[in-house]
């Protein structure tokens, strides 16, 4: 059923495909008419002043010794230095700022458009792996030495990039004090790569969020892991399997699960046997009667492997893959000891253990570590970039950029030497700050020496 629903692919399910268009057209619905709206807004002219501008919330009116048309053609002027769009009707003057934040809302929007644009090609035309390297392995940049791959719709195998490169160290950093105590610090990945067959060898250091980039591709350091040395020897001393073997981790104390696979043994008696066990790797083993085995820190000071032995057929002959991660212990049955008990292989560094029945030997032979390596490559990811700026750039706009209207009305005052000038405002965003623009509008129309002001701070009812 949830494969039927892609659950376990849901980029590339059709449920997901149509909710992305449906983002897309819906985006593109809000964006088109709001274009067209604020268009005439740009175009249109600031409005005629109210006809009676006290009953807005900012109002201020002061008498200067200034003529009507002097105090206006002052208003005007000043209105223009501060940014203002200004229009001139009789007896008052309208002005108007603050345009470019409904541009910043556009921007933004239409930014979110290069976003999904950028990722949708990238997401077409690319590809993600990721594989585990054993410290001192190497990869070469070819479909069969994926853990796994996922290419993009349109992308063409043929065209990978014929990199290369060597896995030399591994450093990792574990913080031993504190509340964060068994957190890494930090871990690197030293790496010996080349960029193409013909191209000599260099060195380089990638870790956390600093890839190597090569050619449009990027190699990322996802995550890290032990690979203990595992040898398995048969009922006649024949090596069945010998070498590193990744445990994948399974808590942040790094105890970590893992299987090996012994084929083609025989036992004591020249019997045809194969061999499988599976458990667990405590990188510092410590135990309680409450908890039981557990991993104290996540370094290796004291590692010790326990894993169930089982005989019987593996599976690695009837054509089915399998992961390297799990048993299938379909055709197998676990070790019993004399007294009918399972067989738990439990090993400190270094040392062997004896299967009963003479059927072999396993022996823990030292640690290793690995590292997950994550390969992307995402053509024109620039331009998501570029749509992650735009739309900062909109949404900083849409923020601080405050639309505000303001009038200037003049009429002679009761003394014939003198001009009543009402000067009031409408903040359209309530970003505050109108008030004390409206202040230094009048200071400037009217210095202290030469106008008797009346503020009037008056609330919307």
């Amino acid at each position: 059923v949830y494969d039927r629903l892609g659950l376990f692919d849901v980029y590339h399910s059709v449920w997901f495909s149509a909710i992305y268009l449906m983002l897309v057209i819906s985006l593109v619905g809000c964006i088109v008419p709001r274009m067209g709206v604020y268009w005439r807004g740009l175009r249109s002219k600031p409005p005629a002043a109210p006809r009676n501008l006290s009953r807005l919330s900012e109002h201020r009116e002061i008498t200067v010794s200034a003529g009507t048309d002097e105090t206006l053609d002052r208003a005007q002027a000043l209105l223009r230095r501060r940014r203002f769009c200004i229009v001139r009707r009789g007896d008052a003057v309208s002005a108007e700022r603050g345009y470019l934040r409904e541009a910043g809302n556009l921007l933004f929007h239409m930014s979110v458009l290069v976003v999904l644009a950028g990722v949708a090609i990238g997401n077409l035309f690319g590809y993600t792996g990721s594989v585990i390297i054993v410290t001192g392995g190497g990869f070469s940049n070819s479909l069969s030495q994926y853990d796994d791959f996922t290419p993009g719709t349109f992308f063409n195998t043929s065209s990978l990039v014929p990199f290369s490169f060597q896995v030399k160290d591994f450093d990792v950093d574990f913080i031993t004090k504190g509340h964060e105590a068994g957190m890494a610090h930090s871990f690197v990945a030293k790496l010996r790569y080349r960029p193409a067959p013909s191209a000599s060898w260099r060195d380089t250091d990638i870790s956390v969020n600093h890839p190597l980039k090569l050619d449009g591709t990027n190699i990322y350091l996802l995550s890290h892991g032990y690979a203990p040395h595992i040898t398995v020897r048969d009922g006649k001393g024949n090596v069945i399997a010998s070498g590193p073997t990744v445990f994948l981790p399974e808590d942040d104390t790094f105890k970590s699960f893992g299987v090996v696979s012994g084929p083609d043994g025989v036992d004591a008696k020249g019997k045809p046997e194969q061999i499988g066990l599976e458990g667990e790797l405590y990188p510092t083993y410590a135990f309680t009667m409450q908890t039981g085995p557990f991993s104290a820190f996540p370094d290796d000071k004291n590692p010790v492997i326990s894993m169930l032995a089982y005989s019987g057929n593996l599976g690695l002959d009837n054509g089915r893959p399998q992961s390297i991660y799990s048993l299938d212990k379909a055709g197998l049955k676990p070790i019993r000891d004399a007294k009918g008990k399972k067989v738990r292989v439990d090993l400190n560094l270094g040392h062997t253990t004896k299967l009963p029945n003479g059927m072999g030997s396993v022996t823990f032979d030292g640690m290793s570590r690995f590292v997950k390596i994550q390969i992307s490559h995402k053509p024109f990811d620039w331009l998501a970039l570029i749509g992650m700026v735009l739309a900062l750039v909109g949404l900083l706009g849409s923020l601080f950029i405050r639309p505000r209207r303001v009038w200037v009305r003049v009429r002679p005052a009761d003394d014939p030497a003198r001009t009543l000038v009402e000067v009031a405002g409408l903040d359209r965003t309530s970003g505050g700050g109108l008030g004390a623009e409206l202040d230094a509008i009048v200071a400037a129309l009217a210095p202290a020496s030469a106008a008797i002001a009346h503020d009037q701070h008056k609330e919307t009812s």
